[in-house]
C-alpha cells in the first residue's frame, strides 16, 4: 500500500477518536436530609451549625498522652490499614492497565540467517548464504464509541472508592484504639475497686471470726462474711482475664504480638464535654468516607453501563506494518527492499445469543443496586449520629445517677456496720448493703466507660478520625 493510502487510514483513525461517548451521564441521587439530627435537642451540643467535631483531628478529641501515642502507633503499623493502602496501589495499577487500551500497540523485531556452506555448494553459489530483515508493526482500535474511555473512567472511580475505603479503615482504627483504651482503664478501675473491697472484707472476716470464737456472734455471721469475701476474690480473676485479653486486642491494633500495654492515665474516664458541635446532617455527605466510597462505586457502575452499551456498536481496528529485508546483511537497509502496508477492518455484532443485551441489562441492574447502597449509606450515617447523640445524653444521665447510688450505698453500708457492731442489726443487713455497694461501684465505672465510648461513637459517626 502506498503512502497516500496509509495517510488516509491514519486520518480516518484521527476522525474516529473524536467520536461520541455512549452511556448515561452521572447525576447524584437525591436523599432528603433532616434539618437536624435526632437527639441533638436532648444532648448538650453547640448551637453553631457550621461547626462539627467531625472536622477536627483526632488529636484534638482524644487528649490523653497514652492514647495519642497508641493511635499514632496504630496508624503506622496496623495491618488492616496497611492492607487497605496496598489495595489503593493495586487499584492505581489497574487504572494504568485499563487506560492502556486507548493507545496503539507497537512491536518491533528482526531476523537474520547466516550459514557456512560446504565447498561443493559454495563453488556453485559463490558466497556464504546470508539473509536478514527488520520489521515494525502497530495495531490500534480507535475508541470511537468511548468503550475504553468508559472502562478507564470506571477504573478510576474504583480507585477513588478504594481510597475512601482506606480512609474508612483509618477512621474505624482510631475509634477501635480509643474504645479499647477506655475499656482497659475501666477494667483497671474495676480491679482496684475489687481489691479495695477484698481488703475490707478480709478485715470483716477476721473481726467476725473473733466475735464468733468469743461467742458474741453466731456462726452464720461468719459464713455470711465469707460469702462477701469470696464474691470479691472470684471477681478479680475474671476482671484480670478481661484486662489481659483487651491488652492483646490493643497489641493487635498496633501490629504487635500479644503482650502488656501501659494504661495509667487517671483522666481517661472523665465526663464528656457538654459543648459538642455536631453540624447539620447534609455535611455528612462530604465528610463520611463510607458515603464517599459508596458514591464512587455508583459512579463506576454508571460508567460500566456505558461500557456495556458501547458493545452494541461496530469496532474499527487498524494495523500497520513496515519492514526492511535483503539477501545479505550488506544491503539490509537498502530502501528498495522495504515493505509497507496497512489494514483496516470494521466489525459489527450481529448475533451473540443475547450476551451483549444481557451484559447491558446486568450493568443497569448493578447501577440500581449501587444507587440503593448509596442511599442506604446516607440513612445509616444519619442513624449513627442520632444514636451517638442519644448515647451521649443518656450515658451522662446514667453516670450521674450511678454516682448518687454509690454515695447512698456507701453511707448505708457504713450505718449497717455500726448497727451490727452495736448489736442493733444482723449481719444479713451488712451483707446486703455491702453487696449493693460493690455492684454500684462497678456499675459506676461501667457507666463512666460507656460515656467515654459514646464520645468515640459520636466522633466516628460524624466522620471524624480519617483526616
Amino acid at each position: 500500500m502506498r503512502h497516500p493510502a496509509i495517510t488516509s487510514l491514519i486520518a480516518l483513525a484521527l476522525i474516529a477518536t473524536t467520536g461520541c461517548n455512549v452511556g448515561p451521564k452521572y447525576t447524584r441521587p437525591q436523599v432528603p436530609a433532616p434539618p437536624a439530627f435526632r437527639g441533638a435537642d436532648e444532648a448538650v451540643v453547640s448551637s453553631d451549625p457550621t461547626q462539627s467535631i467531625g472536622d477536627r483531628k483526632w488529636s484534638e478529641i482524644f487528649r490523653e498522652p497514652e492514647l495519642q501515642q497508641y493511635i499514632q502507633q496504630a496508624l503506622a503499623a496496623n495491618y488492616d490499614l496497611r492492607i487497605a493502602a496496598q489495595k489503593v496501589l493495586e487499584a492505581q495499577s489497574q487504572v494504568k492497565i485499563t487506560r492502556a487500551g486507548q493507545f496503539p500497540t507497537l512491536n518491533g523485531g528482526g531476523s537474520g540467517l547466516g550459514a557456512e556452506l560446504p565447498d561443493s555448494l559454495s563453488s556453485q553459489i559463490g558466497s556464504p548464504l546470508t539473509a536478514g530483515s527488520l520489521n515494525l508493526s502497530a495495531a490500534w482500535i480507535p475508541d470511537f464509541w468511548g468503550l475504553y474511555r468508559k472502562q478507564t473512567e470506571a477504573s478510576r472511580d474504583q480507585l477513588i472508592a478504594q481510597d475512601w475505603a482506606r480512609a474508612a479503615v483509618r477512621m474505624s482504627l482510631v475509634s477501635q484504639v480509643a474504645t479499647t483504651y477506655f475499656t482497659l482503664r475501666s477494667l483497671d478501675e474495676q480491679i482496684a475497686v475489687a481489691q479495695n473491697t477484698l481488703k475490707a472484707r478480709q478485715d470483716s472476716v477476721r473481726l467476725t471470726r473473733t466475735l464468733t470464737d468469743g461467742g458474741r456472734a453466731p456462726l452464720s455471721d461468719l459464713r455470711q462474711a465469707e460469702q462477701l469475701l469470696y464474691t470479691a476474690t472470684s471477681a478479680i480473676p475474671a476482671l484480670e482475664q478481661q484486662r489481659e485479653q483487651q491488652e492483646n486486642a490493643m497489641r493487635l491494633l498496633l501490629g504487635q504480638t500479644p503482650g502488656p500495654v501501659t494504661h495509667t492515665d487517671a483522666s481517661a474516664l472523665a465526663p464528656v464535654p457538654q459543648d459538642l458541635p455536631v453540624g447539620v446532617p447534609s455535611q455528612l455527605l462530604e465528610r463520611r468516607p463510607d458515603i464517599q466510597q459508596a458514591e464512587a462505586q455508583l459512579k463506576a457502575a454508571n460508567a460500566n453501563v456505558g461500557v456495556a452499551k458501547a458493545q452494541f456498536f461496530p469496532q474499527l481496528s487498524i494495523s500497520f506494518s513496515a519492514g526492511l529485508g535483503g539477501d545479505s546483511f550488506s544491503n539490509l537497509f537498502d530502501p528498495s527492499g522495504r515493505t509497507i502496508y496497512g489494514i483496516g477492518s470494521l466489525a459489527q455484532p450481529i448475533f451473540a445469543g443475547g450476551k451483549i443485551r444481557g451484559q447491558y441489562e446486568l450493568s443497569k441492574q448493578q447501577k440500581e443496586e449501587m444507587i440503593l447502597s448509596y442511599q442506604k449509606s446516607i440513612l445509616t450515617a444519619f442513624r449513627d449520629v442520632s444514636n451517638a447523640l442519644i448515647a451521649v445524653n443518656k450515658q451522662r444521665a446514667t453516670r450521674e445517677e450511678q454516682q448518687k447510688l454509690v454515695a447512698a450505698a456507701q453511707d448505708a453500708t457504713r450505718l449497717a456496720r455500726v448497727r451490727y457492731q452495736a448489736g442493733a442489726a444482723t449481719y444479713l443487713e451488712v451483707l446486703t448493703n455491702d453487696s449493693t455497694l460493690f455492684s454500684a461501684q462497678l456499675n459506676l465505672i461501667n457507666a463512666q466507660q460507656s460515656e467515654a465510648v459514646s464520645l468515640v461513637q459520636l466522633y466516628q459517626a460524624l466522620g471524624g478520625g480519617w483526616q
